[in-house]
């Protein structure tokens, strides 16, 4: 069962967070500051409006970088297969490349929160996987 937390929550790290466009791509991409607990490769979940994606972090010459949010693990990692819901988070909330938007780090390497700074969230925090039952669902998933 999920744990509904507050972005105001006192076990809540918020850090400052911009939307860029990044290399020749002209989608919205989040621009992750250094001071999270992630590296360039993670796959992590990324709450926007209160919904939950999974997201593939990236690595380039500025830092990391979230280019999308995805339906599931396997389309964060093969991204040309589906919707990017943050893109569409960008468009409904108005926050164009330039815009700060605030990111909530819930659970450290796995789950993350996106919002509009000043704006107050409950957030459903998932339970994380197991990291054994994890990693035969991976093996399972290149199969």
């Amino acid at each position: 069962m999920a744990e509904r937390v507050p972005s105001d929550h006192s076990s809540v790290s918020t850090v400052r967070a911009k939307i860029v466009r990044s290399g020749g791509t002209t989608r919205p991409c989040l621009r992750l500051p250094s001071d999270l607990s992630l590296s360039g490769g993670d796959v992590v979940r990324l709450s926007l409006d209160g919904e939950t994606y999974h997201a593939a972090v990236v690595e380039d010459a500025e830092g990391l970088l979230v280019r999308g949010a995805y339906d599931n693990k396997r389309l964060a990692r093969n991204p040309g297969e589906s919707e990017n819901r943050l893109v569409e988070w960008s468009q409904s909330s108005g926050r164009g490349p330039g815009s700060s938007v605030e990111v909530d780090e819930l659970e450290p390497g796995f789950f993350y929160g996106v919002r509009v700074p000043g704006k107050r969230v409950v957030y459903d925090v998932p339970t994380k996987p197991n990291d054994s039952l994890a990693s035969i669902a991976e093996k399972l998933e290149d199969n």
